[in-house]
């Protein structure tokens, strides 16, 4: 069995990574073979609009038509036997490269029809990390919410299945006093990063390690 982790954060030593990372542990002890890639380590582009995956009878329906460094990824996800997303959120969205990935994997299955057809041919499971600056308190305030949900929405009708997890209030810096970060509480940062961030990541690593149970 195959996953692969798929980072949108352009940190490698971060809170989404080591989340990730946490995921993609739980799958291997559970004996699936898994594969961690970066996003900000490829030159692509998002959506273009061609509309070649719609084209009845031609090349690249139900494929991504583009040629970029997204393709051979693309590619690994069509063999895959399930996926992991993971983006910071940046301005109540996920990164723009997470944002760029999505379109291009996600459009060309998609088919417009009133059935909410998919062009996947079978159905596995998906999952979605969220690593956020803001506390919980403002997921409903600000519609973060609706992000997440949307998400695992479309994910589902393309692929089957999907979940999400979220980590708020993340611990940003390693030295706070160096950035102007004066409305944070720091030793409330510090502490949670302590003794809650410990349990997201134990909470990656379960569902990690249930898309391979």
């Amino acid at each position: 069995m195959m996953i692969i982790g798929i980072n949108g954060s352009p940190r490698k030593n971060g809170n989404t990574i080591e989340m990730l990372k946490s995921a993609l542990d739980g799958a291997k002890a559970q004996g699936a073979e898994t594969e961690l890639i970066n996003l900000y380590d490829y030159n692509y582009k998002g959506c273009v609009s061609c509309f070649s995956c719609k084209l009845k009878g031609g090349r690249s329906y139900g494929k991504c038509a583009l040629k970029d460094d997204l393709k051979p990824i693309l590619e690994k996800i069509e063999k895959a036997d399930a996926f992991i997303l993971a983006s910071p959120i940046y301005f109540g969205m996920v990164t723009g490269e997470m944002r760029s990935f999505m379109e291009r994997l996600l459009f060309q299955y998609l088919v417009y029809d009133k059935d909410h057809s998919s062009l996947f041919n079978r159905k596995i499971k998906t999952g979605f990390i969220y690593t956020m600056n803001v506390p919980e308190t403002y997921l409903d305030s600000v519609g973060y919410n609706k992000l997440f949900e949307s998400n695992e929405a479309t994910l589902k009708r393309i692929f089957g299945a999907s979940e999400y997890i979220l980590s708020t209030d993340t611990y940003q810096f390693d030295d706070y006093s160096k950035y102007e970060a004066s409305m944070f509480d720091v030793e409330a940062k510090k502490k949670r990063r302590e003794e809650v961030f410990p349990e997201d990541c134990k909470r990656a690593y379960e569902m990690g390690a249930s898309f391979v149970k």
